[in-house]
Order: structure tokens, then C-alpha cells, then sequence
């Protein structure tokens, strides 16, 4: 665990962030070929976590898993934009003394990538055996291919497009708005999350597409206690369980940065395996695939769940081993040229 500074960072809109610095944990032998994991919008750098404290990845990542910390070491940043170490909304902003909040710019997937480019260097890291990322991570997973194919041996992109798709677009709009008209916002300059109505209803949006219709009705139906149907008591509770651990001008920065992703025409040099995942209303394969085809050396994987977008979060038995054979390969394929 531990932050790092990566000096001052010119953005793909031409403003200059000053002092930046990314949160991270490392977890595995500091010698060993280097992973670097992802998070998703919502997430943050404790992927790996501990026996006491599991990461939200643990199920993937760790010793003996398919990401196994006893073969590779891995690292996760917290994302920039972010809210759980890195500089973000919350930062105090150099120039003004002041916290940034509304005032902090807009980031692209690409300003993220290349910041943590930075920050792998700073930790005195050359190279890296794969990146892998879900959702928002799997958009920068692929940004990582794009960028800096020289730097990453291998990508490994999970729930994700080539393009944010106008459904997903629709869904973002509609959470940017809840949380912008709402009065408490004041423009950015709320006085807290925990409490921000229009926070917890973008919650909820991104709550009901992130999974099947299948699973919501097979889970709830219409079960009711005497207050409300018990759908609504779990959406009501996510969009709180948020609010109170994340910041609302953070979540919008990486929401509007998610809208800006396209690496549609990119063609992309290192080797590629891609999972995807039925029923995901955002990200669906049929989207994935023929970009794939297209692909120099591209595999993939469509995983048959209920649990939709949110696949790449659970059913690790499903599709972990198919990542764990992908990383093996190639470390034979590139021993033997």
C-alpha cells in the first residue's frame, strides 16, 4: 500500500494537473512479472486485500488463484478522478490551496492510462506481463494495448466494448442528470455524499443495469414487507451503501471520462483475450466480437450468467481458469520466439 507521485500531468484537454498522485497496492514477490489490475468505476486499489480485509478481487486475485500473487506481482492503482487516495475532487489543489471539487477537470480514459504509465515507472517497473480490468478497467485495459504496446506484454479486457455504446451512453445521461439537478448538488459544492438524494437515484440507475432481469425478478418477485417492495428496499440501501463511501464530483469525472471511450478504429499489436458476459445490457459481445475479429491476435470468451455486466465482479469458477490458460500460453508462445 502507498502513494506516488507522479509529478505534474498534461491531459488530453491541454490542462496541466499539478502534483498528481496515485494510490496503490502491490501485492506478490517484487522480482516477478507484473500484472497490473484495473478497478471498475466504483472500486478502488485493494484488489488483492488480505485474510483479514479480502480485496473486492480476491476471488480472482491472490495466492494460489488465477491472478496467483506467489507468481506474479500485482498492482492496483486507484484510478485518477478517483476518491480513495489518488488526486481527484477531493484534493487539495495546489494552485488555489483549495479543494478541487467541482473545479477539477475533465479526464479521459487515456489521462488515467497514461498516468498510471507514470506511476509504474516511478515504482521502477519496465514492463508488465498483462493488464486486466472490468467494465471501466477494461476500457482502460484496452487504452493500455493502444498506448503503450511496447510497455505490456498482453491485455486481458473483461466486460467491456471497443466503444461506450449509446444504451450505456443512456444510462450514464440519466445518472449525470439525477445527481446534477439536484438541488443539494449546488454546482459541485455540496456539503456531503451520504445524504445526496440525486447521488443515491445514480446509484440505483447504474444498480439495475448492471444485472438481469432474470436475477432481480428470480431474486425478488414481488416480495414486500409494509413499507415497499423488497426491490426497492435493496436499491434504496445500494444507492446509501454508496453515498457514504464515495464522493459525488468523483463519480461524475469518471462517468463523463467512461462517455469519452472509443478505441473503435484502433488496431491493436499485443495479444488480446476478452471476456464477456450474457445478458450484459452495457456491454454486450456482440459489440466486442467483431472488433476482436479484427484484432491482430485476439481470443475471447462469452460466459453464459445471469448476474449480466456484473458477471466480471462473481462466478470466478466460470471463466478465472480461461484467464489463468491465457497467461500461461503466452508466457510459453513469447519463451519460444
Amino acid at each position: 500500500m502507498g502513494t506516488v507521485s507522479i509529478g505534474n500531468l498534461v491531459l488530453e484537454s491541454g490542462h496541466v494537473l499539478e502534483g498528481a498522485e496515485l494510490a496503490y497496492e502491490r501485492s506478490g514477490d517484487p522480482a516477478a512479472p507484473v500484472i497490473l489490475i484495473c478497478h471498475a468505476l466504483t472500486g478502488d486499489q485493494y484488489a488483492v486485500g488480505n485474510a483479514e480485509h479480502p480485496g473486492w478481487w480476491s476471488g480472482l486475485a491472490g495466492p494460489g488463484k488465477a491472478l496467483d500473487s506467489a507468481e506474479f506481482q500485482i498492482i492496483t492503482f486507484n484510478v485518477l478522478g478517483g476518491c480513495n487516495g489518488s488526486t481527484g475532487p477531493l484534493s487539495l489543489n495546489p494552485v488555489t490551496g483549495k479543494t478541487y471539487r467541482s473545479d477539477f477537470p475533465l479526464l479521459t480514459i487515456k489521462d488515467m492510462v497514461h498516468a498510471e504509465y507514470l506511476g509504474l515507472k516511478k515504482l521502477g517497473i519496465t514492463k508488465l506481463k498483462a493488464v486486466i480490468g472490468g467494465s471501466l478497467g477494461g476500457m482502460k485495459a484496452l487504452q493500455w494495448g493502444a498506448l503503450y504496446p511496447y510497455f505490456t506484454e498482453s491485455i486481458i479486457p473483461l466486460a467491456v466494448t471497443p466503444a461506450f455504446s449509446g444504451y450505456a451512453l443512456a444510462f450514464n445521461h440519466l445518472a449525470i442528470q439525477a445527481i446534477e439537478n439536484d438541488p443539494v448538488f449546488r454546482s459541485g459544492y455540496y456539503e456531503g455524499s451520504s445524504d445526496f438524494k440525486g447521488f443515491h437515484l445514480a446509484r440505483t440507475v447504474g444498480m439495475v443495469s448492471y444485472r438481469s432481469g432474470k436475477l432481480f425478478n428470480d431474486r425478488f418477485g414481488r416480495s414486500a414487507n409494509e413499507k415497499n417492495f423488497e426491490v426497492e428496499a435493496y436499491l434504496d440501501y445500494q444507492g446509501q451503501k454508496l453515498a457514504r463511501r464515495f464522493d459525488a464530483n468523483s463519480y461524475l469525472i469518471l462517468l463523463k471520462a467512461m462517455n469519452s471511450h472509443d478505441v473503435e478504429q484502433q488496431r491493436i499489436s499485443v495479444p488480446i483475450f476478452s471476456v464477456s458476459y450474457t445478458n450484459d445490457l452495457l456491454y454486450p459481445a456482440d459489440l466486442m466480437i467483431p472488433w476482436l475479429e479484427e484484432q491482430e491476435e485476439a481470443k475471447w470468451k462469452i460466459v453464459d450468467t445471469d448476474f449480466g455486466h456484473d458477471g466480471f465482479l462473481t462466478e470466478f469458477g466460470k471463466w478465472s481458469g480461461a484467464v489463468r490458460e491465457f497467461l500461461h500460453e503466452d508466457q510459453r508462445v513469447r519463451a519460444a520466439r
